[in-house]
């Protein structure tokens, strides 16, 4: 299920709200083809095939309540232009912090519920996925780069140390590249 989130969220794109019938076909074709990487990539010679995902089955994967989101993680809706992604979360702060506070005024901005907007470079390649963080908004404002790392080094990479403005990391079941494009995302094994 880890793998899971971390594919759908750090290299999914998406879509916005779906009609109930249209949402449910979209999370099982989304199954199908998780299913289908998973057991592709048990394989001694995986298929090649791209797997495509598109947003509104992301998306609808989402919010199916399959993926565990983080504590205080509300919503997640993605979008995806040409190797970037932009997530548009809905945060409770305090919950994600876990009681931890600090007596930084600048980590202060950081407490209650608000709209946060993140903008990241995504890829996938030779069997590593990279993610760099561009900018991220709360309600609006955007928050200064010094601030966002400071944030994460205090709230997030002791919970998920493989996190940070810049993260690369392993992609699961021989996927050789993920590839971020126009509201699509396409997945190749080897």
């Amino acid at each position: 299920m880890k793998y899971r989130f971390s594919l759908v969220l750090l290299l999914g794109v998406g879509l916005c709200s779906l009609g109930a019938a249209q949402h449910s076909a979209s999370v099982e074709a989304t199954q199908r083809k998780l299913d289908h990487i998973e057991s592709n990539g048990k394989r001694e010679h995986p298929d090649s095939t791209p797997t495509m995902f598109s947003e509104q089955e992301i998306n609808a994967y989402l919010t199916s309540g399959r993926v565990d989101l983080p504590a205080g993680v509300k919503s997640v809706r993605l979008a995806g232009v040409p190797g970037i992604v932009t997530a548009n979360l809905k945060v409770d702060f305090d919950r994600l912090k876990a009681g931890q506070e600090s007596l930084n005024p600048l980590l202060s901005v950081f407490s209650g519920i608000h709209d946060v907007v993140v903008e990241a470079h995504a890829h996938g390649a030779y069997g590593k996925g990279f993610v760099q963080v561009d900018s991220m908004s709360l309600d609006g404002v955007t928050i200064p780069r010094f601030v966002l790392e400071l944030f994460i080094e205090k709230y997030l990479r002791p919970k998920y140390p493989e996190i940070g403005m810049e993260s690369r990391f392993a992609l699961p079941h021989r996927i050789d590249a993920a590839v971020v494009g126009l509201h699509i995302l396409t997945i190749v094994q080897k």
